[in-house]
């Protein structure tokens, strides 16, 4: 087949347009990102094809593999050219990569893209979203890709002006690899768009941004002239711009917070900056070094179920995986960052990896050593803390449900919500140390939003006593509850579940009068069977009221069952099958309401209007805790013929 019956004009899918929109036109200051992020694609594509190399028992000459960087201001304007000779890409790897964004998310990116408060945020939205590449059309007129898999006989490349096409088509490349041809926009420093073909330029970026690289990177420039000897002026021939010594291999105190920050970028493709780094090395049976770093914000495809996550894992320089997920458990996917070895073999295979011992060692280790050092950053550095908390505390909760061995050091880095302050989070710590000797077990309340479970009437004794109850408003906090039945020996305790006892917790105003003139049970019997008759297709009991000082009625569910909460969690999951519990309705036998209610009752043991007052308590506890009610117009007019009478 010919090259020119090859070539093919592509549309960008709609969402890489918005990405190409934006970083062409984004008022992004610091545009010269766009040489790290091509800089690292290429130092990646080195690392997979030594890898290959090195499975197959091939030999690798180190020095050959090499990134070069090289400007021109001849011939057709000015380019920049960045090759590496690494794995390189077939055509369908090209059409796969250059031409859309196959990751999770994808549609919730863009949607936080136009949300954006301007063009610089969504910059770095894109930035942390891991397409890099396409920085390059913030410095480039047209970007054009020639690359070639090893294994191939054609090279293809890769043409677009970033106006929401591309073209591609056979090319020739002696070699494996890849070269991407910026042709660059014309020099603007005042809107920070330097000269990248000058060669000065481009050393300061690399110095800046890719110091660490390992692979030379080397800067190709053309003499411009000779000595009288011959030579080539200072300004022609190679020089390689980067020390190539890896970061964690050197003391921490010889390497800066510049230097940690871009490597963090090297391995995570974030434009931002990360909150924390931890430094660990482990010496005896197996000896390992780590470099991890905490991101400073969420990644964006952090709950996808197939997003790629995990440590970079080294053995003797050598990345033999990009991203090793058994190195960590999941509920630490956000932590970024390399780990190196010299214990394990160089051809060791993904199936090797899930099974071999010194993985599940360091496993264990790596673990351990980023709890602590949460604790320490949660003790030490509150604040650093609550903005990692507010960004990443979700998923650290998944620990405590999934992770036994380590549940001792994941609980006390859990915040919650809760009625103490209205805007403070609280760790068990601090709740254990406010209760009172005599409460034995630990409250709590789950549901959607803080607004709506402080509108709860589960918690008007709790407020009226002072006694303080944890707000629990993640999903994932119901599946916290249960996997963990007590903190230093105090129970958890659902308020929505079960009769609750308040007595030694403090009296509440009126308590005194309450006592004086308690309910009598025998007299609330016959109106709560008609009660419970009334709504038996929604309840399975009808009970007086331990809990409630203002609302006339709530919900709760038995001790044993599932909360209400959870119930609705799970029935909103796709595919669950969740049947419908019948719950307890507590009346509140001082509410006004009720009391006339009785008194009707006695009057008329057959009155339709109870049955229907029943409903309308129903009702109204259903909306009270945020759920659905099951026939919204009949509740409406329930409602208003009640009003009416009233009037």
């Amino acid at each position: 087949m010919s090259e020119a019956s090859r070539q093919e004009t592509f549309e960008f899918r709609a969402e890489t347009r918005q990405l190409l929109d934006i970083v062409i036109h984004s008022l992004y200051s610091n545009k010269e990102i766009f040489l790290r992020e091509l800089i690292s694609n290429a130092s990646d594509a080195l690392d997979r094809h030594r890898h290959e190399v090195l499975v197959a028992g091939e030999t690798v000459e180190e020095d050959a593999l090499r990134i070069e960087l090289a400007p021109s201001t001849e011939g057709d304007g000015r380019t920049l050219r960045v090759s590496d000779n690494g794995v390189g890409m077939s055509r369908d790897e090209v059409l796969e990569n250059l031409g859309t964004i196959a990751k999770s998310g994808t549609r919730e990116l863009a949607a936080s893209i136009r949300e954006a408060e301007n063009a610089e945020a969504a910059a770095e939205l894109i930035g942390q979203f891991g397409v890099g590449f396409y920085s390059a059309f913030m410095v480039a007129d047209r970007v054009e890709v020639v690359t070639r898999r090893a294994s191939d006989e054609r090279a293809t490349r890769w043409v677009s002006s970033g106006d929401g096409s591309y073209a591609v088509e056979d090319a020739n490349r002696f070699h494996h690899g890849t070269d991407v041809v910026l042709h660059l926009k014309p020099v603007d420093e005042e809107n920070g768009l330097p000269d990248f073909a000058d060669a000065a330029v481009l050393e300061r970026v690399v110095k800046r941004h890719s110091d660490f690289v390992h692979y030379s990177i080397v800067l190709q420039q053309p003499a411009s002239g000779a000595d009288g000897d011959g030579d080539a002026s200072a300004d022609g021939g190679e020089r390689v711009l980067n020390s190539r010594r890896p970061l964690w291999t050197r003391p921490r105190a010889e390497v800066s917070d510049e230097e940690l920050a871009e490597l963090y970028r090297h391995v995570s493709h974030d434009w931002q900056e990360p909150l924390d780094s931890v430094w660990l090395s482990a010496e005896g049976r197996i000896e390992y070094k780590a470099l991890l770093f905490v991101p400073s914000k969420a990644p964006y495809d952090l709950y996808y179920r197939d997003a790629a996550w995990g440590l970079r894992l080294y053995v003797r320089r050598v990345m033999i995986q990009e991203r090793a997920e058994e190195l960590l458990p999941p509920y630490l996917r956000f932590v970024r960052g390399v780990v190196e070895s010299s214990d394990l073999p160089l051809n060791v295979s993904r199936e090797m990896v899930q099974h071999d011992r010194h993985i599940a060692q360091m496993r264990r280790w790596l673990t351990k050593k980023i709890l602590e050092h949460l604790k320490g950053l949660k003790d030490d550095r509150p604040e650093d803390y609550a903005t990692f908390w507010r960004e990443l505390g979700r998923v650290l909760k998944e620990g405590v449900a999934t992770d036994h061995e380590s549940r001792d050091r994941l609980v006390p880095l859990m915040l919650f919500p809760s009625t103490h302050d209205g805007e403070a989070l609280v760790s068990f710590a601090d709740y254990l140390e406010r209760m009172p000797e005599t409460q034995t077990e630990v409250y709590y309340l789950a549901g959607d939003s803080r607004a709506q479970v402080e509108g709860s009437p589960l918690l008007e004794a709790f407020r009226a006593r002072g006694v303080e109850v944890l707000f629990l408003l993640d999903p994932v906090d119901e599946f916290l509850a249960e996997a963990l039945p007590e903190v230093e020996g105090k129970p958890l305790r659902s308020i929505a579940r079960g009769e609750v006892d308040l007595e030694g917790l403090g009296e509440a105003e009126g308590d005194e009068a309450k006592d004086a003139a308690a309910p009598d049970q025998e007299a609330w019997d016959s109106l709560m069977e008609r009660l419970r008759s009334a709504l038996d297709d929604h309840v399975k009991e009808v009970r007086l009221s331990r809990r409630l000082t203002s609302s006339p009625a709530c919900l709760v569910a038995a001790d044993g069952d599932m909360s209400p909460h959870l119930e609705r969690l799970l029935r909103q999951s796709e595919g669950m099958d969740v049947p419908k519990q019948k719950r307890v309705l507590e009346i509140n036998p001082d509410h006004a309401l009720l009391t006339k209610l009785r008194a009707r009752h006695e009057a008329d043991a057959e009155d339709a209007r109870v049955a229907e007052v029943a409903e309308v308590l129903y009702g109204q506890a259903l909306l009270a805790e945020g759920a659905e009610l099951p026939d919204p117009a009949r509740f409406a007019r329930q409602v208003a013929e009640l009003v009416a009478e009233t009037l």
